[in-house]
């Protein structure tokens, strides 16, 4: 077995209770976002700043973590990078219309998505997979993922 259909197995054993599985569906987005407006609102030297305002450290670690998906997956990988596009003009957007500064509205996201997870964990009675192992972070996420493209009847 591959090791894609292997992790997303592993991740699916944890996940199988429908409230659980719905909250993944709202929070590991969620969390995606946030954490990516955190790194967002991390100064960049101004040398990069003058290159493009899309340079930051949420675009390095999104190229990063595109570098593990194209290991795993092309399709799901070119998948993620079409989200993290969305998630990155959403958090343009807010960069620049909410009165609060972005990384004020990440943290409350990323701390109520956490909240959320683990009260999803709590009814499913099994604990998040990236307590056993931190890749399953980048993996929730293309965990997801590989259902619109079931759904859709795209390979990945």
């Amino acid at each position: 077995m591959s090791a894609l259909p292997a992790l997303l197995a592993e991740y699916g054993e944890s996940h199988q209770n429908p409230t659980n599985k719905l909250v993944h569906w709202v929070c590991v987005p969620l969390i995606m976002f946030s954490i990516l407006g955190l790194l967002w609102s991390v100064p960049v030297p101004e040398g990069v700043r003058a290159i493009s305002p899309w340079l930051n450290w949420a675009t390095v670690v999104m190229v990063l973590a595109v570098g593990y998906y194209l290991r795993l997956s092309v399709p799901l990988a070119v998948g993620m990078v079409l989200v993290w596009a969305v998630m990155a003009l959403i958090l343009r957007v807010v960069e620049a219309g909410v009165p609060l500064p972005l990384w004020v509205v990440c943290l409350l996201i990323f701390v109520l998505a956490w909240v959320g997870q683990f009260w999803g964990h709590k009814v499913e009675g099994k604990k998040p997979s990236f307590l056993k192992d931190l890749q399953f972070l980048l993996i929730g996420p293309l965990w997801l993922l590989h259902f619109v493209y079931r759904r859709l009847g795209w390979s990945y």
